[in-house]
């Protein structure tokens, strides 16, 4: 069963498919750019996209507090996910103005930095033909990698110590990633690769039935979408 991990990088999107013991690298400038080239190769069941789906019309989401609580010291790569009207919001200040009205907060300028990923994905997600049979959902690196190490790592991802972790966990997990990997390897940074090797893993844990949701049932706003981040 093929799955695929995804991360937003600079230049678009970076993924890691997993299929059986082959691993491989794609790159696209959009999400759907993505997918096709994954699914060139074969179809896809599960995705996993380290990027929020599920936008909340008023507070905050389960997902985010609990994940924050999870991470310890990796907890500064957890953001709120703003509302949906902060993040169409045509500048940060109104962002902020807005999320401090329907939210009780403002907007970091990381989460406000990643709209146009996040409304990328969720316009993607919502038109996407259900009958093909791929499951998406929202997956965390920090978070999987903690799974994978037993705690939250303590080196970050873009230091030598933390980007030298992170390769090690996923080689014990089978997932080797090597060589330059093709116009992946050329686009993204070094720690979005191995952010989208850790969404792979967690989509094949989502695929064998054995993921951790947080929340333990996932919320639903407006949108229908199952607000949930899954290890």
């Amino acid at each position: 069963m093929r799955v695929l991990g995804a991360d937003a990088c600079k230049r678009g999107w970076v993924g890691i498919v997993l299929d059986g013991d082959r691993v491989e690298a794609y790159f696209g400038a959009t999400i759907a750019d993505l997918m096709a080239a994954a699914e060139a190769a074969g179809a896809v069941a599960v995705v996993g996209i380290d990027i929020p789906i599920g936008l909340p019309d008023k507070g905050s989401r389960a997902a985010d507090r609990q994940a924050w609580a999870e991470a310890g010291v990796r907890r500064a790569s957890v953001f709120m996910t703003p509302v949906r009207n902060a993040l169409l919001a045509a500048d940060h200040a109104g962002a902020v103005r807005l999320n401090r009205v329907e939210a009780g907060m403002g907007v970091s300028a990381q989460a406000y930095g990643l709209r146009t990923k996040i409304l990328e994905v969720d316009g993607w997600v919502r038109g996407q033909d259900h009958r093909v049979g791929r499951r998406v959902v929202e997956v965390h690196p920090e978070l999987s990698f903690a799974m994978m190490a037993g705690a939250p790592l303590r080196a970050g991802k873009t230091s030598w110590a933390g980007t030298e972790s992170r390769r090690a966990l996923l080689a014990d997990a089978g997932i080797t990633l090597v060589g330059d990997l093709g116009a992946a390897g050329r686009m993204a940074r070094v720690d979005d690769v191995l952010d989208a090797g850790a969404a792979a893993w967690s989509a094949r844990r989502v695929a064998a039935g054995a993921a951790r949701c947080l929340p333990a049932e996932p919320e639903f706003f407006e949108d229908g979408l199952p607000a949930a981040i899954w290890t």
